[in-house]
């Protein structure tokens, strides 16, 4: 008997871009990373791709790249996220699928998926078809090779889904075991159903289909699976692989596949260290030589399916109800408010299952003058999505146009029905509360959508939407329905071209090159810029280009911003002032301005652009903090600088007190505590100041004081030791750098600070490697290097 283990990991990140941004904006349950995408990268996403392997002594021994052992799918919006924001887990991701070609016969671990995770049962068939080819476009344009097999969101599935699968030739996909209703072995005449217990995982089944045709389901084993996610079995990568291995049936004389699947996010996000967990049980697997690792795509190519299986259809991983969770109150929850209800779940979906109907008729009626075939048209415009430049937009115009046609129609269109795709992620309907922020995400997308229709065709859509919507009710009294929470929530972040010019405007104030000043997903470009400051006051006005990088969309306006200190912005826009207006306008505040005479300038904002004014708080999220910060910083520097005094001038008085044990005025602590944290900040700004650090942890010792932000000391301690480890790696004489950074480590542990020091223990890893390849260090510089290893928890073990 020939043994087989497979573990797939799904992750996967709702989209959380801003609607009309195109990015995501600031989440402070995050802190201290700007937003869950960028937390839940540095806790799962890279880790996975540089995981530990530990000793016996629980010292770093060897450093794997998970992916490349594993079968694996990332959602294609989260792809397109981090080869933005995180560009070396990205490529690190990549590349996984290249080593692991390597390691299964030429099979690429990775898997596609469905584009933005929408529930496959409940969709129409052209949302299916567009789905699943966007899903793959998107794998073909990043991993450069098609898709042997494709994840299914929440694995939930139809015979129609599993069709259009083979249409794009998918080979398989994977699926929960209470999924299967029967099974039997091909040649045989009966099933049997699986009333009484679960279908056998250690095989691939062959489904067929209503076509004739028929396609590969590999269900994996539920009860392991479970034990990954929720059971606590990451704890020991030894037992994680031991129950692997003790999976298989002694009695079956046939080759068999243990596989499991849960979400990848289980292996750091959910479990921390459970990447850790991952790698060790991967390497104890291959020591062990008991069995082999494999991917799907491998096994399939090596054993072709001797047996047949039914499904279960409208049925998924994560409601035991099949698909009710994306559309009814089937009792299906995060079990966080027992006298809550989701009752919400059906108006919410019969609301936007009608706001998708119309805008499919109306994307038809348009779409039938302009294309040659509006479904084809829908389905290729993946490459612009892929692609948003000139050359790209050029060419799907002559591929699909009938005729000549305005870019931004085209492009309002397709948008128009892509975010009539977002508006169904799944996240909207798996969570408690319709005011969560998964649900107000897809509320944005449908928002987006209904702007984009009523710029193409005479449609208002929202009040009948919003009607609709009211039929959902919040469990939360204060916000009341679903369409109250539309308009608390998602109207505030509306935007059009103006509100992107008045965002322009009044960031300009604080820019010190406007000119190349980009706004998210839309260009600006100045025709005049003038700027002007007196101490504190500043003056900009202008006139500006705004076009949009999505739907080429454009608009030009002329602005005026005064800047009066603090946070007292006023600012002005308008869309149809003449050349010579806006040149007299320009004089005559500038003039006015210069003169130090703010009462005419503002009352020449009013003659010239009318009363409507804009002020900091028409600033989008990011910018507005940006913005914030830089006026209060200048407050916290005077602040900060007052204290300072307080400290040096009483030091030696609040010493006095300590001497003779008296004591010590809570005001002095308090000054006490904010500069040394001030200080301790400071240390890891450009290289790390050991000395100033030992004298602060000294201080705040000595004082019995706290580290206010211990998070944010962690953060800046993890950039700064790699910064340091990168110079010591380029100066390999230089022992005393090195020896100064492992002065460091102590005095962290003392205050209980654990930086960040994944990409510095890889790092650690890469020098120690070459280090013995290649001479050229004293050996001072190796004494101190192997303690930093000692101080890292790395120990390399060459003979890997």
């Amino acid at each position: 008997m020939e043994k087989f283990i497979c573990i797939h990991g799904h992750f996967y990140q709702p989209p959380r871009e801003n609607a009309w941004l195109e990015v995501i904006e600031v989440q402070d349950s995050a802190h201290p990373f700007h937003d869950w995408n960028e937390r839940i990268t540095a806790e799962c996403y890279a880790p996975n791709a540089a995981s530990r392997i530990l000793n016996d002594q629980g010292v770093i021994k060897n450093i794997i790249n998970n992916y490349s052992k594993i079968s694996f799918n990332f959602g294609p919006t989260l792809l397109s996220w981090m080869e933005v924001n995180d560009p070396e887990t990205y490529e690190a991701i990549l590349e996984a699928d290249e080593l692991s070609k390597k390691n299964f016969s030429g099979h690429g671990s990775a898997l596609a998926q469905v584009y933005n995770h929408i529930i496959m049962p409940l969709a129409t068939r052209q949302d299916k078809e567009t789905q699943i080819i966007w899903g793959i476009r998107d794998f073909e344009s990043r991993f450069k090779r098609k898709p042997e097999g494709m994840w299914l969101a929440e694995t939930a599935v139809d015979l129609e889904t599993l069709d259009l699968l083979v249409d794009q030739q998918i080979k398989f996909t994977i699926l929960a075991p209470r999924q299967a209703r029967a099974y039997r072995k091909l040649g045989e005449s009966d099933f049997n159903n699986l009333n009484d217990g679960p279908i056998d995982t250690k095989r691939p089944y062959s489904v067929h289909l209503p076509s004739g045709r028929s396609i590969v389901v590999f269900f994996y084993d539920g009860d392991i699976s479970q034990s990954v996610a929720f059971n606590g079995l990451l704890y020991d990568g030894a037992k994680f692989a031991s129950k692997l291995m003790d999976s298989f049936d002694s009695k079956q004389s046939e080759t068999q596949l243990v596989n499991i699947a849960t979400d990848g996010e289980t292996y750091g996000h959910h479990h921390k260290h459970g990447e850790m967990a991952l790698a060790y049980c991967l390497d104890f697997i291959e020591r062990n030589k008991q069995c082999e690792l494999t991917n799907y795509g491998e096994f399939l190519t090596r054993f072709v399916p001797q047996y047949e299986a039914q499904l279960h259809e409208n049925s998924s991983w994560s409601c035991v109800h099949g698909v009710e969770r994306w559309r009814a109150d089937c009792g299906c929850n995060t079990g966080g408010r027992s006298e809550w209800n989701q009752q919400w779940r059906k108006p919410l979906r019969e609301s936007l299952d009608w706001l998708r109907d119309q805008l499919w008729q109306i994307y038809l009626t348009e779409a039938s003058q302009l294309f040659k075939d509006p479904e084809e048209a829908r389905n290729e415009y993946i490459q612009i999505i892929l692609k948003r430049n000139d050359e790209t937009i050029r060419k799907f115009l002559r591929e699909h146009c009938i005729r000549d046609t305005d870019p931004s129609k085209v492009l309002r269109l397709l948008e128009m029905q892509r975010h009539a795709m977002l508006m169904y992620t799944s996240c909207g309907w798996f969570f408690d509360e319709v005011s969560g922020i998964e649900t107000t995400q897809i509320m944005q997308y449908a928002c987006r959508a209904m702007q984009l229709v009523s710029q193409i065709a005479d449609a208002n859509l929202e009040e009948e939407f919003l009607k609709r919507l009211s039929a959902a009710q919040s469990n939360i009294p204060a916000y009341g329905d679903a369409a109250a929470v539309y308009k608390r929530f998602v109207l505030p972040s509306k935007t059009n071209l103006q509100r992107v010019g008045m965002h322009y405007a009044v960031s300009s104030i604080f820019e010190e090159d406007p000119d190349s000043f980009p706004v998210f997903n839309y260009t600006t470009s100045n025709e005049v810029f003038v700027k002007r400051a007196a101490g504190e006051q500043k003056l900009a006005l202008g006139v500006t280009k705004v076009k949009s990088n999505v739907t080429r969309s454009e608009k030009k306006f002329a602005f005026a911003v005064i800047y009066m200190g603090k946070h007292n912005i006023i600012g002005n826009i308008s869309l149809d002032m003449e050349e010579e207006k806006f040149a007299s306008m320009q004089i005559r505040m500038v003039k006015a301005f210069e003169e130090s005479r703010l009462g005419e300038v503002i009352g020449l904002m009013q003659q010239y652009f009318g009363p409507e004014k804009y002020t900091i708080w028409q600033l989008f999220q990011d910018e507005k903090r940006k913005v914030f910060h830089q006026i209060t910083q200048q407050s916290m520097n005077d602040l900060e600088d007052s204290l300072r005094k307080i400290y040096n001038r009483d030091y030696p008085l609040v010493t006095a007190l300590a001497n003779n044990e008296i004591p010590i005025p809570n005001a002095y602590r308090t000054t006490f505590e904010y500069i040394l944290n001030a200080d301790l900040l400071k240390c890891f700004a450009e290289k790390i100041n050991i000395k100033e650090f030992e004298r602060i942890t000294g201080e705040l010792t000595k004082w019995q004081l706290q580290i206010e932000d211990p998070k944010k000391v962690e953060q800046l301690a993890g950039r700064s030791i790699l910064k340091e480890l990168n110079r010591i790696g380029s100066e390999r004489q230089n022992h005393k750098r090195v020896e100064r950074i492992n002065r460091l480590f102590p005095l962290l542990e003392k205050f209980k600070i654990n930086p960040d020091l994944n990409k510095t223990q890889n790092l650690y890893f890469e020098i120690y490697k070459d280090m013995h390849l290649h001479q050229g260090h004293s050996p001072e510089w190796a004494k101190q290097f192997n303690l930093l290893g000692d101080c890292l928890g790395v120990k390399v073990e060459l003979s890997q």
